[in-house]
């Protein structure tokens, strides 16, 4: 982001006033010279003065109407305009008549969507439209849940975006592209279609069955689960794949009366709400969905050929809110899950109860609000906190529960935002890159494996006031209100998806 004034956005003014005409009213001339050719009369004489005719009117015409001095043309001045500068949270601070203005030159691809009610949580879904894409115009699929001004007026809806053009970049790298780049190029407007279920109740969270790298959408006849928990405590499974059909195929029709009755009913919670939720990312044909509630218990739910089943004794060892909940990688029976009680406990579900906490650790000196296991590296999971700290935690050192060993410390730790972290996520395929997101209006992507280069090791990074900016910060996007989730697109590469109160931003940066 640039800062700039808000006047300098507006149309320039005019540099000059354009030269006054002369009047073309004087008197006609009665006598007309004579040579030795004879008389000629010239028919436009009363319309045309003379050079000297025009000075000598000066500021009043002959007629006696004033009329403008003739000002000399304004020079452009030559000086060159100020480069606008980069606006760094925590060092900058807007001025009363500074806006912000995104840089395009730094983005690959960035829109933004309005929306008629704020998702504040949702997920991407998987798309028959190939791994590894890298040509625009792009199109994404995701699926959110609305917070709407009355229970009534909610809905499940899935989100097609299209036309994703590429930034038009402002710097002459862009006149050097290949040809066949050029119809990329384009600075569009994208395309935001939706197709929505009715659902009672706020959307606490939104979560898509996971489907393995490489692998296409299911039949329109077999269905694509979605679960989204409601502020009325319950939990509900749909099938939004006749929703995906609908915007892929004009004309499909499906059976409305049908898709808007949830496939199963998590009752489990009784009136409690939440807000953790994960899906096991499981190559079998069985599914497993974890759910955990604000009064610190969470349930496990499981999938057979005959349908849903909801386990009814709980997992029970936290103290207070669940607020994010993550089924291990690696190990098909691990979760980790995180509290307001401050901590992160380590689960295994072949266990019952508390007996099945495997490892403890006080993660945070306030609520761990959101966790993210790496997919990659699977020993690595990162943990954000309503400090505004993110914590990248090493499993391998976590203690067992009731051991008495020393808590461990995190391998890495950042105190850039400056408000509760809402969202984190580890890069799907980079297993040193992840994402976060704050209350703060902030979306920042980071990098580990950068390290600070001993020849800067020396200089002041931080301005007045301000700051020091971590080597690891890769990229810092900004100019949402009250950011909630943030997701990376897992079949295009580097882009990255975040919901707010006004609405959805895509983009991809020239840093990842």
């Amino acid at each position: 982001m640039s800062k700039r004034t808000a006047t300098e956005l507006e149309t320039a003014t005019r540099t000059g006033e354009p030269f006054s005409k002369a009047s073309g009213s004087g008197q006609k001339r009665d006598n007309v010279a004579t040579d030795e050719v004879g008389e000629f009369e010239d028919a436009w004489e009363d319309e045309i003065e003379s050079d000297g005719e025009v000075v000598d009117a000066g500021a009043q015409g002959e007629d006696g109407m004033e009329v403008d001095e003739v000002l000399p043309a304004i020079e452009e001045s030559e000086e060159p305009q100020p480069e606008p500068e980069a606006f760094i949270p925590g060092h900058h601070v807007l001025g009363k008549d500074e806006i912000l203005e995104p840089d395009d030159s730094v983005y690959i691809m960035r829109h933004a969507m309005n929306v008629n009610w704020p998702c504040l949580s949702f997920d991407v879904l998987r798309d028959n439209l190939g791994d590894e894409r890298q040509r625009y115009p792009a199109t994404a699929y995701i699926v959110g849940g609305t917070q709407a001004d009355s229970a009534k007026h909610n809905e499940l809806i899935v989100y097609k975006m299209s036309s994703l053009h590429k930034t038009q970049k402002d710097n002459a790298e862009s006149d050097e592209e290949d040809d066949d780049d050029d119809d990329d190029a384009l600075d569009e407007d994208a395309v935001l279609e939706h197709k929505s279920i009715p659902h009672f109740g706020g959307v606490n969270r939104t979560r898509a069955q996971p489907l393995p790298s490489g692998s296409l959408l299911p039949p329109v006849t077999q269905p694509y689960h979605v679960a989204t928990w409601a502020e009325t405590g319950k939990v509900h499974i749909w099938n939004v794949r006749p929703l995906i059909e609908a915007l892929e195929v004009p004309g499909y029709v499906y059976n409305k009366a049908q898709v808007s009755t949830p496939v199963f009913t998590i009752n489990s919670h009784g009136r409690t709400e939440g807000f953790a939720m994960d899906w096991a990312s499981s190559g079998s044909n069985s599914l497993r969905l974890l759910t955990g509630d604000i009064h610190a218990k969470i349930y496990l739910t499981t999938s057979s050929p005959s349908g849903f089943n909801a386990l009814s004794q709980a997992f029970q060892s936290h103290t207070s809110s669940v607020e994010d909940i993550q089924w291990s990688p690696s190990e098909p029976t691990v979760f980790a899950s995180c509290s307001a009680d401050q901590s992160i406990q380590v689960w295994d579900v072949r266990s019952r109860g508390r007996q099945s906490v495997a490892g403890i650790l006080k993660a945070h000196d306030s609520d761990v609000n959101v966790i993210s296991w790496n997919r990659t590296t699977s020993y690595l999971l990162v943990s954000g906190g309503d400090e505004g700290g993110i914590k990248t935690w090493d499993l391998r050192n976590v203690k067992k529960k009731g051991s008495g060993e020393p808590d461990p410390t995190p391998v890495a730790h950042f105190n850039w935002h400056k408000q509760p972290i809402t969202s984190i996520e580890w890069h799907p395929t980079e297993d040193s890159i992840f994402a976060a997101s704050g209350a703060d209006d902030q979306v920042t992507l980071w990098d580990l494996a950068v390290e600070q280069d001993t020849e800067e090791s020396g200089m002041d990074d931080t301005a007045e006031g301000g700051q020091e900016v971590p080597p690891q910060l890769l990229f810092v996007h900004q100019g949402q209100k009250d950011i909630k989730e943030v997701h990376w697109h897992p079949q295009i590469p580097g882009t990255v998806i975040s919901t707010a109160s006004d609405g959805f931003n895509i983009f991809k940066t020239i840093s990842v």
